[in-house]
């Protein structure tokens, strides 16, 4: 297959394909934030982790890798997907390296444990490696309506299949590295059970705002209501992960705001963002409204492009990349996900 392909020519391991193959016959387990919860607030075992997340680690990689396989020849050959590809090889390597380890040795537990940081280290910049290997596909060979469809298809795959090994990785690691954040004493792993929406909101807004200020020395101020159904005057609160909403609001408020001090540029006052944040019996519903200028119909349909975005094009300055307001915010969601 490509992928086996690339891998060789890369110098890969040999044995990563049929790793591949054996795992991707496999079907990831799902599991519930009440599973999260009930396991890590009940006197979590290190042990059941370990045994779970070395056979289910390398069955969500391979079979996220498997599916790489499905994308255009040329761009799997862009110097950026080489670069992912081998990442998601030797992380598959080193996690199939502890299958036939000791669970009741200790060592065995913290180097489990150590593996999984360096593994969540090595991918943290897989979003943005992920959006340049698309932005040199795009700009060598141009995109045809199918091979976007096959390329967002993929793309929506591959960034919850990555969100998900993560928050696997997180609970373990956040759980079992023996110590409790002070600031959170309350999170299990990285899930808080009683999570303050509007701070979340506000924190949010305030890192936009930093940014915004830093490249158009303004910012727009803020708006917030909040209206809590099922505990009317009561803060909001509900079992979440803080880092997730904050990264989602942190995106819309970039966005907004760069929508905004464009559109009234020439302006003495800048129009506020107003945010509404309602819970309901069942959902709970943030609303961002601004007065950026809005998008005309006819370009709706591709604000979920991954291959669209309203921002200007990330500024190239020998190996670096010097990003406007909101870099890659539309191309690959973000610059740097959970």
């Amino acid at each position: 297959m490509k992928f086996a392909q690339l891998l060789m020519k890369s110098g890969s391991v040999s044995g990563i394909p049929k790793q591949v193959e054996r795992f991707s016959k496999f079907s990831p387990s799902p599991l519930s934030m009440k599973q999260f919860i009930d396991f890590g607030s009940a006197n979590a075992c290190e042990k059941t982790s370990f045994v779970f997340l070395r056979q289910e680690l390398p069955v969500r990689l391979a079979n996220i890798m498997k599916e790489i396989d499905f994308l255009p020849d040329k761009l799997l050959s862009t110097p950026s997907l080489k670069l992912l590809t081998s990442w998601y090889s030797q992380s598959l390597l080193e996690l199939i390296d502890f299958l036939e380890k000791d669970p009741d040795d200790k060592g065995v537990l913290k180097s489990f444990t150590q593996a999984l940081v360096n593994i969540r280290n090595r991918h943290n910049d897989v979003v943005p490696t992920m959006a340049q290997g698309v932005v040199e596909f795009k700009d060598a060979f141009g995109v045809d309506p199918v091979t976007n469809q096959n390329v967002q298809y993929f793309l929506d795959r591959f960034y919850m299949s990555r969100i998900s090994i993560r928050m696997l990785m997180n609970q373990h690691t956040l759980i079992f590295d023996g110590s409790v954040n002070p600031a959170h004493p309350k999170h299990i792993g990285s899930i808080d059970p009683s999570c303050d929406v509007v701070e979340v909101v506000k924190d949010a807004y305030e890192s936009s705002k930093l940014l915004c200020e830093q490249y158009y020395l303004t910012s727009p101020d803020m708006e917030i209501t909040q209206v809590n159904s099922k505990v009317p005057d009561q803060p909001l609160h509900i079992v979440y992960v803080p880092s997730h909403l904050y990264h989602m609001l942190f995106e819309l408020f970039k966005n907004a705001m760069r929508a905004t001090v464009e559109t009234h540029e020439t302006s003495l006052t800048l129009p506020p963002i107003k945010v509404r944040v309602s819970l309901g019996d069942e959902d709970l519903t943030i609303k961002m409204s601004d007065r950026g200028g809005g998008v005309p119909l006819r370009k709706i349909e591709r604000l979920f492009s991954y291959m669209y975005s309203t921002a200007p094009s990330p500024v190239h300055e020998g190996n670096s990349r010097n990003a406007p307001l909101a870099r890659y915010v539309n191309l690959c969601g973000s610059s740097h996900p959970p």
